[in-house]
């Protein structure tokens, strides 16, 4: 048995009856702008977790041409908390080459969009397909997923094998209503066809999967096993002066790049970290008033912040800042949540 040629339509009917609502579909016809924001943003983040950002990233810029205009400043502070800031820096500056050679709109060629800063071939299909109607795919986790299970694809979804394969099916099966197609996809493989204990007594397709057949859909689809996240221990500083804390501007290149954070020193150890820090600041790391832990995909930082009565400021990059003040620059991924911290202690000292 093989999946007969009627289950892109009979996914389709089930989309109709069951898709999410979310504010990024809302516009009909699709707006490209949205399909584009909204698929960088929902990259590695939960659906639930990118509806406030969406909208208010559309209340910040809610054209290509506003968000050409703005800062690069401006854009990773209204990114902030979504992580991934290279994203930020792609879509500002595919925005400014928009701006410049397609009169402030996404272009409906495949070759122009795939040339655009950050935006990959998933991306390019899921706009091509939902906002221009062309018959694209746009395969994620999701629709890698999906197939392996419903085709028994008995290679690993993460490697080159395993990806053609799946795309090659993905381009024979593919139906007119791409667009409708690709989302429906997406949402089952989000509801429904989950990674773990898929809910196949509500699929519309569990007829048609071999792996549902095989009694093989907990064991598909075959994925590398990634290497485990360096852990590191983050020693920060906060030092306090008139209403003020101190903050750090990281490098231009690199992680998190061109973003404040409090001074801070990473190593394996905690006495390293909290040594390497007094070293730093020239004063003593006194009460450990804060802890954390941050996970990125390739690293966990540790972090703990340390109150510092005496201290003198390092060389290079380092500024003295308001809460009011740091509310309006982009604070490194977690450091957001120090300064929110920071706050309170200011109110507490009477500083602020």
């Amino acid at each position: 048995m093989k999946p007969s040629e009627k289950w892109p339509e009979m996914l389709l009917v089930w989309f109709s009856d069951h898709k999410r609502d979310l504010p990024w579909r809302e516009a009909k016809p699709r707006n490209p702008y949205h399909v584009w924001i909204s698929e960088i943003m929902l990259q590695q983040t939960r659906t639930e977790a990118v509806k406030p950002y969406f909208h208010s990233w559309m209340e910040k810029f809610p054209t290509i041409h506003d968000l050409a205009m703005a800062s690069e400043a401006e854009v990773l502070h209204q990114w902030q908390g979504l992580g991934y800031y290279s994203r930020a820096r792609n879509i500002h500056k595919a925005a400014r080459e928009m701006e410049e050679k397609y009169g402030a709109e996404l272009p409906h060629d495949k070759e122009e969009i795939r040339a655009l800063p950050g935006i990959g071939g998933y991306t390019a299909g899921a706009i091509l397909s939902m906002a221009y109607g062309q018959k694209e795919g746009a395969i994620d986790g999701n629709v890698l997923r999906v197939y392996a299970r419903l085709y028994d694809v008995e290679e690993d979804i993460l490697k080159s094998k395993g990806k053609k394969i799946i795309s090659s099916l993905v381009e024979k099966t593919i139906p007119e209503r791409a667009g409708d197609f690709n989302e429906a996809l997406m949402d089952l493989g989000s509801d429904v066809c989950i990674p773990k204990s898929p809910r196949c007594g509500h699929c519309p397709l569990s007829a048609e999967c071999l792996a549902f057949e095989k009694g093989l859909q907990e064991r598909l689809p075959l994925r590398t096993k990634k290497k485990p996240q360096l852990v590191c221990e983050a020693a920060c500083g906060i030092i306090m002066k008139e209403g003020k804390v101190l903050l750090h501007k990281r490098p231009s290149k690199g992680m998190l790049a061109s973003m404040w954070e409090f001074p801070m020193v990473l190593s394996e150890s905690v006495e390293t970290s909290r040594a390497g820090l007094e070293a730093l600041l020239q004063g003593k790391a006194e009460e450990l008033v804060w802890k954390y832990k941050h996970t990125f995909t390739h690293r966990i930082w540790l972090m703990k912040a340390y109150t510092l009565k005496d201290g003198v400021v390092p060389e290079g990059g380092y500024r003295w800042f308001t809460p009011e003040e740091y509310k309006e620059i982009p604070l490194a991924g977690p450091h957001a949540r120090l300064a929110a911290f920071a706050e309170k202690l200011l109110r507490e000292e009477g500083d602020f």
